[in-house]
């Protein structure tokens, strides 16, 4: 029986037990469900969650300011130049001053020291909209995303090509959690860190569950159900374009790269993509791919783990 999580902070998928997790992917099935049928599920009327963000955004502002409204409740934006952060005002005392005033808090920051010490200051639920470190609302939304397209969780591989980035992270994190391996190939100098994969390894309950790191993409895809990219540069990281170019090129998830995993492998990729640097077009826009159900399935699992914290 999955613990209450009414009340929690969500700084990163590992603030999830394996209970919880499924519980918000059912709840976020539900939710799917309701809002395609046309039911009312203004779960939320009356509540107010400020969203504060330090980086531009697509899906996380529009799926989260989408999802908030169509459960009753009032979303804030907040640039962090709107906040009195810009002037000087500690991220503590702002955490206790929003606490006043609303009911929950949406952060999209750079660092995840600084996220901690809002929550630890906060008086109300605060949710980790992505961090350098943790992308937990992301990963929640890839595993709903997987669960629908494979039925299960457990004993499926996942193989990730790319930057050992936050998505990186938050995926290695989940994988013990649902009891699913993961196999992250990235060039040398790019793997993930050994802090996030120690506590990974920590977490391994079942032989369903392995955990590997390796150079050479073609062994990360050998009997892969899932493949998983996501951008060689990301924001903060454009000095490095040139090199990061070079060095990423051979992990192309590509029409002969996706050979070497099983037939029915499911494509998947955070977005923004990068078309033909990353990922090929020819993979992204095809029937194994399913980006445009991972990019949607943020709006429900944000849903329900709102909804969750809130009621």
């Amino acid at each position: 029986m999955a613990s209450s999580l009414k009340g929690r902070d969500v700084l990163s998928i590992a603030d999830l037990s394996q209970d919880e997790i499924y519980h918000v992917l059912s709840k976020a099935i539900e939710l799917k469900r309701l809002l395609r049928t046309g039911y009312d599920h203004r779960y939320l009327k009356g509540k107010t969650v400020a969203l504060i963000f330090y980086k531009p955004s697509t899906r996380t502002r529009v799926s989260f300011e989408t999802g908030i409204s169509q459960m009753g409740a009032y979303p804030i934006y907040l640039n962090v130049n709107d906040l009195q952060l810009g002037r000087g005002e500690s991220i503590e005392d702002t955490g206790k001053v929003l606490s006043r005033y609303v009911n929950a808090i949406v952060v999209r920051t750079y660092s995840q020291r600084e996220i901690r010490a809002l929550a630890k200051a906060a008086d109300v639920p605060v949710i980790n909209g992505l961090t350098d470190e943790h992308h937990p609302c992301q990963v929640l939304a890839d595993l709903m995303t997987i669960l629908e397209a494979k039925d299960r969780l457990a004993g499926l591989k996942l193989a990730y090509l790319g930057d050992g980035n936050n998505v990186a992270n938050s995926l290695i994190l989940s994988a013990p959690r649902v009891n699913m391996s993961i196999s992250v190939a990235t060039p040398p100098g790019y793997e993930p860190k050994d802090s996030i994969l120690k506590m990974a390894e920590r977490n391994i309950t079942s032989p369903m569950c392995k955990i590997e790191v390796t150079n050479r993409p073609k062994q990360a895809l050998r009997n892969a159900d899932v493949i998983y990219t996501d951008v060689w540069v990301s924001m903060g990281q454009e000095a490095e374009r040139e090199e990061r170019m070079a060095a990423f090129q051979p992990f192309q998830v590509n029409k002969e790269m996706i050979a070497n995993a099983k037939s029915d492998a499911i494509v998947m990729h955070c977005l923004p993509a990068h078309r033909d640097e990353e990922i090929t077009s020819e993979v992204l826009d095809s029937p194994n791919s399913v980006v445009f159900d991972q990019a949607e399935n943020r709006l429900h699992v944000q849903k329900a783990l709102l909804m969750l914290l809130l009621r």
